[in-house]
């Protein structure tokens, strides 16, 4: 049923009852009278009636028993032309909700997420010939060649039928008037060309093709994790590709999530060599019509693989066959707004429900799951080299107290004297140079030198980030984002051109670069020097063609990018993302460098990474100068299981907000004292957020940490109903969270 409208006579006759569950942030399904005739299975996509608007939702259960008086029981208005959603994905849409503590409705939302995609299909009009030649109408040449092209009956487009017959449109659509001819859809233009899973076999290395088997054998086999544990360079897509090949032939679709979307211009280009066409792409840069059109062709089974970010997890797949988690480390999976989720977990937990294989490919793994693969309830595949005969690059330690940067005409400066010099060498052999700092803008802070005040966001507690564009200075917020034009004089003290910028940002760095090697092409690569993928794309094609010298990068730069002319990377501070409180801190630092590390010498030449640091005894530090993952892991899981941590133990994080500090304390020390007690079980805080004011909420935060073995969502929902929460303020639920701010 593509289009159907109750009547009031049929809702008058209608005595079935269904519960439709709508995309709304609540608890409960509505209960919809079903039109009489209408078969409405559970899954069914249908548009309802909700207060005084019409929304699409799914029909989830069977409401026969309910109470609702005929009288005010609204009707179901109208069925998608769409599959129903999957026992498997409405089941999943059941655990994220149960799991995250989640209203069913906004993970419902995400699945619903394309609207337009659930209206009637209009697909292009085009014209056939009529049963018979109407009576009356003149016959002229034109006509009658146009009546032997549309001999066979198929419909053709007007401008097609107009070309093979050598008339104008005019004609046509005159003939057309006069009944000669009929309108007909035509067949909807092909969007997904399907991929060839035979097209171009790699030549892979003997350890690559062994995982690949190992991969290939999963496939149709049910469920079951495997992590691809690579270092840097060893061919990961290229392994994964294999099974993505095999999914094909086996008629079944794949997905591959990805952490940067903007950031994979080399790997649909690596696609569409391997399997002859480009894959189906999801992510929020999509237009309009592109998500419409992604989302009914992934419905319908047309779109065979797609690569996405987290969102994509949610899409209603026909044939799902694998799912791969590429990069599975990211802290870019967790998803901080509306449903707060774990892209990599729930792809496992979605492959389970499906029955079908998950791939985790990663260089340095997640201790999560590097903990599942030691006890067994994942496999392992290992790539311990790279691929082609590549070696890892070396790693240097840059001790800034015994080579301390030098004092400049422009003032401080960044890089040290060693760095310096391996960026003139690097330079003089026509090669390139890859500068990290996972700070954007100019400089991290702003204040007047006269009086000491700092630039401050006015709806959070944060700096605000400088930033220069073309010689112009403006102020900006990267966590609300707010910005402003810097001021002329301090607000607080009056100074005129008092303010001074503190610490380096990229935009820094590259000026130093330009200050110091003024012929070397250079280019920012942070996510806010770009518009969208398009632009990324672009940067980094500049970058595999030699047209850069010197790329100075945030996080961005280490993702998976291969550019075999780059042999230098230097790190510009190696502590910078230690400091604070943060549980994952080290982990995500060593996880980080060694991925930009990872960038260098990845074609026939030799890498050289250093990194610069002011602890180069750091365990960080020292293990990455040695290369020793398994040491720091090893480390870093003894700390971890001594305080009952993650991967040892469990966490949630309750976040207060109001407008009001004081209303947000209260309720978060109401929290506290109604905290059930209950063995294993601890409360920490409640204490004002680091962040203790974002986008002009007031923020408190409280932790609970459980035995790995509690189950925290009952106990959770349970004490949070026993505490009034005033409409006008926030508690929200992070299960498992990755952010701490």
């Amino acid at each position: 049923m593509i289009r159907a409208h109750a009547t009031p006579e049929e809702n008058a006759d209608a005595g079935r009852r269904v519960a439709v569950r709508v995309p709304l942030p609540v608890g409960a399904d509505y209960t919809y009278g079903v039109p009489e005739g209408w078969e409405l299975p559970p899954g069914t996509v249908v548009k309802v009636p909700v207060g005084g608007r019409e929304l699409w939702g799914a029909v989830w259960a069977g409401a026969e028993g309910d109470a609702t008086p005929a009288s005010k029981l609204k009707f179901i208005a109208e069925v998608a032309p769409t599959p129903p959603l999957s026992p498997a994905l409405r089941k999943f849409v059941d655990w994220v909700a149960e799991y995250t503590l989640s209203a069913p409705g906004a993970v419902l939302r995400m699945v619903l997420s394309v609207p337009a995609a659930l209206e009637p299909v209009t697909g292009p009009s085009g014209v056939v010939r009529a049963d018979a030649w109407p009576a009356g109408v003149r016959r002229t040449p034109a006509r009658q060649r146009l009546w032997a092209i549309l001999e066979s009956r198929e419909p053709m487009s007007v401008a097609e039928a107009a070309r093979l017959a050598d008339v104008g449109d005019a004609a046509v659509r005159g003939l057309l008037g006069e009944g000669g001819l009929v309108s007909a859809a035509l067949p909807p233009p092909e969007i997904f060309a399907a991929p060839d899973a035979d097209a171009a076999c790699p030549v892979l290395g003997p350890e690559q093709d062994a995982a690949a088997a190992v991969l290939k054998r999963g496939i149709g086999a049910g469920f079951a994790v495997t992590l691809l544990d690579g270092v840097t360079g060893s061919g990961k897509t290229e392994v994964y590709f294999e099974a993505v090949a095999e999914v094909l032939r086996q008629g079944g679709q794949a997905l591959v999530l990805v952490p940067e979307i903007a950031l994979t211009a080399q790997w649909l280009e690596r696609f569409r060599a391997r399997f002859g066409v480009a894959p189906a792409v999801w992510h929020s840069g999509l237009t309009p019509a592109q998500r419409r059109d992604t989302w009914r062709a992934v419905a319908q089974g047309e779109a065979k693989v797609l690569i996405g970010a987290r969102s994509a997890l949610f899409l209603p797949f026909a044939a799902l066959g694998l799912i791969v988690v590429d990069e599975e480390h990211e802290q870019a999976f967790k998803q901080e707004d509306g449903v707060l989720y774990h892209g990599r977990d729930m792809a496992v937990v979605r492959g389970s429900i499906e029955a079908i294989p998950v791939v985790l490919a990663s260089a340095t793994p997640s201790l999560e799951t590097l903990a599942n693969a030691r006890a067994g309830r994942y496999a392992t595949v290992v790539l311990p080299r790279r691929h082609g005969g590549a070696e890892m690059p070396t790693v240097d330690l840059v001790d800034l107290r015994k080579t301390p940067p030098e004092t400049g005409d422009r003032g401080r400066n960044w890089l040290a004297p060693p760095l310096v010099a391996a960026i003139g060498e690097t330079l003089e052999k026509g090669e390139q140079v890859l500068l990290y700092l996972n700070r954007r803008g100019y400089a991290p802070l702003t204040l007047c030198r006269a009086c000491g005040h700092r630039m401050q966001c006015p709806q959070c507690t944060a700096w605000l980030v400088e930033h220069r564009d073309g010689g112009r200075k403006r102020l900006q917020c990267h966590h609300c984002g707010h910005a402003e034009r810097m001021p002329d004089v301090c607000p607080s003290c009056g100074a005129e051109d008092s303010f001074v910028a503190c610490g380096p940002g990229v935009e820094r760095i590259a000026e130093e670069v330009a200050a110091r090697f003024p012929e070397a092409r250079r280019l920012i690569l942070a996510s806010d020097q770009f518009s969208g993928p398009g632009g990324a794309a672009a940067a980094l094609d500049s970058i595999a063609a030699r047209e850069v010298d010197v790329i100075v990068g945030t996080q961005m730069v280490a993702k998976g990018h291969h550019f075999p002319g780059l042999t230098l990377v230097g790190v510009v501070d190696a502590d910078v993302g230690l400091a604070g409180g943060d549980l994952r801190a080290a982990e995500r630092t060593f996880q980080l460098l060694h991925q930009v590390a990872g960038r260098a010498g990845r074609g026939d030449l030799h890498g050289r990474v250093m990194m610069q640091t002011y602890d180069p005894a750091q365990p960080v530090i020292a293990a990455l100068a040695k290369g020793d993952r398994d040491a720091f892991v090893a480390a870093e899981q003894t700390g971890r299981k001594a305080l009952g941590l993650p991967p040892f133990g469990r966490l949630a994080a309750v976040i207060v907000a109001a407008k009001d500090d004081a209303q947000a304390a209260a309720i978060a020390r109401d929290l506290a004292r109604a905290f059930p007690k209950a063995e294993g079980l601890r409360l920490y805080g409640p204490a004002p957020a680091i962040l203790s004011r974002l986008r002009g909420w007031s923020r408190h935060r409280l932790l609970v940490s459980a035995p790995r073995d509690v189950r925290l969502q009952p106990l959770l929902r349970s004490w949070l109903a026993g505490v009034a929460i005033p409409r006008a303020a926030r508690v929200r639920i992070d299960i498992d969270p990755y952010s701490f701010l």
